[in-house]
């Protein structure tokens, strides 16, 4: 009995040894770090340290510092910036200036060790003069054309008003935009501003002319208001209240810029080789407005341009110029030596005509070990004819139709040559309809087949820049209907004195219910010319058409699939979009169908379409684009659209979008009012 307590204390001990584990965790930590003092303070006057030291409520990381993190005024030699536990510490290189704001703009740089919950937009201010500068501007970024947020890209301010600044002077106050495009520029001196956005490759922080940028076409002058702010205050445990509290609305807020690129690389022949006897392949670095020319510096021809003894064919850009030999002295010359005139740019970085002198050589085949010692007959009627090793051997020229089978509705027949055509004989040329008969007598099963020539057809070389293309000039098919193109034998001879093969091409076209037809009723477009363009899925354009007078888009025959749209203002009336001008010209207005349209066979389909009634940061379908938020994992955020049903209301345009965010929110600071405004500006 005695032993009894002791026996029991051990099973007791016993119990709770095997009870030992693993402590339960508390919820999962979704807060990013708290911000809790700084030496010298945030707002702290006369400073003349350049080390600064900022405290966080809990162990912190630092990520893209030199990407995320941007000082102002600018600085010419990069901060020295590191994290240490709770400590993030900024030494600036620079020498500071005196009676001068600065700010330190962290982005999205610090988050916290263990769960990486990032402290969006964080930033730090302090003043080496006896007053702080406050005001702000506030707005958001976008690629003008495509509506892409501009994710990191620079935005900044001066206050020297000229049209120069911007091309010779560092940007005084600056900022760069967050993943949705966003921006603020703080601790701005009350005063007048121009401002500006550029992805600043050479971190000069001034715009170079190949890189990206957007103005504001008016000067701002920031200011403040008082405002009652609703505010939901959330707790660690989970729990949040509602209060309403005096603030101080920096204001504009909603300033908008849309960049644009104007495309500029240096200018500088890049390849150039003689690929075959007839054939120079000239390459540019880009694409140019104007043409190479070719001279001929030796032999026969000496002095001569290549307009007198070559056909050109180039790509739409002129980048890319295939010069067609089409004299028979230079085709037999194995060594040819031109001079070529074209603009390069220069070490001013100008462009500037220049000459170069090309060796094009063209090595003989090796002719087999049978062969070779056998002679060659020679053409004793002409010296001035090609030999056959001279030229393709080509019997005939072949002629090859482009054109899809069955036919599209609303597209022209293309065909193309073989080389250039040095004659064509259009008159040589026709198209007739074959149409079936049935006879009257119903015993009679038999069908009748008679064909009619389509009067007014014509099959023409319509660019002379492509010399190998012909496009027909009829579009309006009749539907589910069998046609004929015939192409006589020699209706085309080639510069070498080549006829082409004869053609017979029967073909059916569509039959009407294979397509959809799609109309945009569109409003807010106050009279201005615009074109509506039908995008894929990868955001690029299949279709076009104007914004008549009644305000409508119509798209015919397009073939079922997933489509987007967007509309551009066409202020100059040539049927393109068009980019800005610096400082001048703003670039064309865009905006996007916030929903994917969903097509299927035989469908006639009109949508309504106010280009002002969703705010323009979420009239993009986040299916297609491209710079997503990413969430603190790296992956960006999921389509929105990716379960849709393929069948959606035509009365209902927009769906389940509205004017807020998941969480109540306006969805952006950019409304039906400012964009009108814009227009009219």
């Amino acid at each position: 009995m005695l032993l009894l307590p002791v026996a029991l204390i051990c099973v007791l001990i016993c119990v709770a040894c095997a009870s030992i584990g693993r402590p339960e965790g508390g919820p999962r930590d979704t807060f990013p770090p708290v911000f809790i003092s700084a030496n010298p303070a945030d707002g702290a006057l006369n400073v003349k340290t350049n080390r600064i030291r900022l405290r966080f409520d809990e162990n912190i990381t630092l990520k893209d510092v030199m990407s995320n993190v941007v000082v102002s005024p600018a600085q010419k030699d990069m901060p020295q910036i590191s994290g240490n536990g709770h400590v993030v510490t900024v030494e600036l290189k620079d020498t500071l200036i005196d009676s001068t704001t600065y700010t330190i703009d962290f982005g999205n740089a610090i988050s916290d060790l263990n769960e990486g919950n990032i402290l969006d937009g964080f930033s730090f201010a302090f003043s080496t003069g006896p007053t702080i500068d406050t005001m702000r501007i506030s707005g958001m970024v976008f690629e003008a054309q495509t509506l892409e947020p501009a994710q990191g890209m620079m935005v900044g301010v001066y206050s020297n008003l000229s049209d120069t600044a911007i091309h010779t002077l560092p940007l005084e106050r600056l900022t760069r935009t967050d993943q949705y495009g966003r921006f603020t520029i703080r601790n701005l001196a009350p005063g007048t501003y121009r401002i500006y956005a550029i992805n600043d490759l050479n971190r000069d922080y001034k715009w170079d002319r190949s890189e990206d940028i957007a103005f504001y076409d008016m000067t701002i002058t920031p200011s403040t208001s008082p405002i009652d702010r609703v505010d939901t205050i959330a707790a660690r445990d989970g729990s949040d209240s509602i209060v309403t509290v005096k603030a101080t609305q920096y204001l504009p807020n909603d300033v908008l810029l849309t960049w644009f690129n104007y495309g500029y690389a240096s200018q500088y022949l890049a390849k150039n080789n003689r690929s075959d006897r007839n054939i120079i392949y000239l390459e540019m670095g880009t694409k140019s407005d104007s043409l190479p020319t070719l001279t001929v510096l030796d032999g026969p021809l000496a002095g001569k341009t290549d307009r007198e003894w070559a056909v050109l064919e180039a790509s739409a850009t002129r980048d890319s110029l295939t010069y067609w030999i089409k004299d028979s002295t230079l085709i037999k010359t194995d060594s040819l030596r031109v001079a070529a005139r074209y603009l390069r740019t220069d070490t001013n970085d100008n462009l500037s005509w220049t000459t170069d002198t090309l060796r094009l050589f063209m090595r003989k085949q090796k002719s087999s070990n049978n062969n070779a010692s056998k002679p060659k007959a020679r053409n004793k009627e002409s010296n001035d004819s090609l030999s056959a090793d001279s030229l393709p051997k080509i019997e005939l020229m072949k002629i090859k139709i482009n054109s899809s089978k069955p036919h599209n509705l609303g597209t022209p027949l293309v065909a193309s040559i073989d080389v250039p055509a040095a004659e064509y004989h259009p008159e040589m040329v026709k198209l007739e309809i074959i149409e079936t008969e049935k006879s009257k007598n119903p015993n009679d099963t038999k069908e009748t087949k008679t064909r009619r020539v389509i009067e007014n057809f014509e099959l023409n070389f319509t660019d002379s820049l492509k010399p190998r293309l012909l496009i027909g000039n009829i579009t309006d098919w009749k539907p589910d209907q069998t046609y004929c193109l015939t192409i006589d034998s020699a209706a085309i001879v080639s510069i070498y004195g080549v006829p082409s093969e004869k053609l017979e091409y029967e073909f059916t076209t569509k039959a009407t219910d294979e397509y959809s037809n799609l109309t945009f009723h569109i409003t807010g477009t106050n009279g201005h010319p615009a074109i509506v363009e039908l995008l894929s899925s990868s955001d690029q354009p299949v279709a076009k058409a104007p914004v008549n007078a009644a305000g409508d888009a119509v798209f015919n025959f397009l073939a079922p699939g997933k489509y987007y749209a967007r509309m551009f203002f066409d202020d100059n009336n040539n049927g393109i979009y068009d980019i800005g001008i610096v400082d001048s010209i703003q670039p064309e207005e865009t905006a996007y169908y916030p929903k994917r349209i969903n097509l299927k066979k035989n469908w006639d389909l009109e949508q309504s379409w106010d280009i002002y009634e969703i705010a323009i940061d979420m009239q993009k379908p986040n299916d297609i684009k491209k710079n997503k938020p990413k969430t603190k994992d790296g992956n960006k955020v999921d389509d929105e659209n990716e379960d849709e049903d393929d069948d959606f209301d035509p009365n209902d345009p927009f769906g389940s979008l509205n004017s807020t965010n998941r969480n109540g929110t306006p969805r952006s600071a950019f409304d039906r009012t400012d964009r009108n405004n814009m227009r009219t500006r």
